[in-house]
């Protein structure tokens, strides 16, 4: 399935090329209340998205993602740097804002009283429409989206991927120059998460400008051009998923498995500078090797010297998530 937003309007002044969405040392520190201290949320963040691009929010929990989004949807005041969406200066002009980016949040937000066609068709007059153009706004969406069998469906009746279809018809009603997305498949299962991602591709495939916070670090793999690690309020990294594989220092994962107990040579591996690691459990042996050239040969090669077979290799080059846990770390976050 795939699906066009209509033409957004550019800011005022004409296409004004350049930044969707920009943040220059962006901050939010929540004050102490009672025995509680101040909780520096975001401590400094920089962001620059140019328009038209598919860009994601990654971060385990509490790591600022949602505040920052807060911020950029004018729903959170910053207490320092600055950030503009469409051009506008998210302090000064939060009315403007609003009227030009759309907004999924992660839980269904529909109203129960409406059907899935006068949901849409609400938020169209909300932004202007007239009755009539709201009714063709939300019959386009309706049917791109596939959901004309559903018009007439109570929200909530629905099954949780029909019901995101919709929250994002409804973020597109108005033509927005920006869409947010938080946590846009969280709880979908596997195929309704498929098809959905087809849906975001088709809408940036329009020149949708879109951005992404989530926790699934396959979906920002499919999906971003460009994505930022953020931790402890901070960009820890940021460029497209093939820039941070090579700058982030996520090693290569090389795996053998012995019919026998590990050949001793394979301990000498350990002193090498190229490797980071290496992990000896009975017969399986686990190398982390920031430069893997040639390290799966000598461990098959140390096994036939010392007599022993080979039942199984692997070789697993750095993914987003490798990256993502070399930057944030392992560690339980609530």
């Amino acid at each position: 399935m795939t699906a066009s937003p209509r033409t957004a309007r550019p800011p005022d002044g004409g296409d004004a090329p350049g930044s969707a969405v920009r943040a220059v040392d962006l901050r939010k520190t929540y004050p102490a209340s009672g025995p509680r201290p101040e909780v520096p949320a975001v401590q400094g963040i920089d962001l620059d998205v140019p328009r038209g691009e598919f860009f994601g929010l990654l971060g385990p929990n509490g790591a600022g993602k949602s505040t920052t989004i807060g911020m950029l949807t004018t729903l959170v005041v910053p207490t320092g740097g600055s950030a503009s969406v469409c051009g506008l200066d998210v302090v000064k002009d939060p009315v403007e804002i609003k009227r030009r980016i759309g907004v999924v949040s992660q839980n269904n937000t529909l109203d129960s009283d409406l059907t899935a066609a006068e949901n849409l068709e609400f938020r169209g007059r909300f932004f202007g429409l007239s009755a009539k153009d709201a009714r063709r706004r939300a019959d386009e969406l309706i049917e791109l989206f596939g959901l004309a069998e559903h018009r007439k469906g109570n929200p909530f009746e629905m099954s949780g991927g029909q019901a995101k279809r919709v929250m994002i018809c409804r973020a597109l009603m108005h033509g927005p120059e920006v869409l947010f997305l938080d946590e846009p498949t969280a709880g979908l299962d596997p195929q309704t998460r498929a098809n959905l991602w087809d849906v975001l591709r088709g809408l940036q495939q329009g020149g949708q400008t879109i951005v992404l916070t989530t926790h699934y670090m396959e979906e920002a793999e499919a999906l971003c051009e460009r994505v930022a690690v953020v931790d402890h309020g901070k960009v820890l990294a940021s460029g497209t998923v093939d820039e941070l594989k090579a700058g982030a220092g996520a090693d290569t994962v090389i795996t053998v498995a012995y019919d026998a107990d590990a050949p001793p040579g394979v301990h000498a591996l350990a002193d090498r500078d190229t490797i980071t690691k290496v992990e000896i459990t009975g017969g399986q042996v686990r190398v982390f090797a920031a430069d893997p050239e040639g390290v799966l040969g000598e461990l098959v090669a140390s096994g036939a010297k010392a007599g022993v077979g080979v039942t199984d290799a692997s070789q697993l080059r750095p993914s987003l998530e490798t990256v993502f846990l070399t930057l944030t770390g392992r560690e339980y976050r609530e």
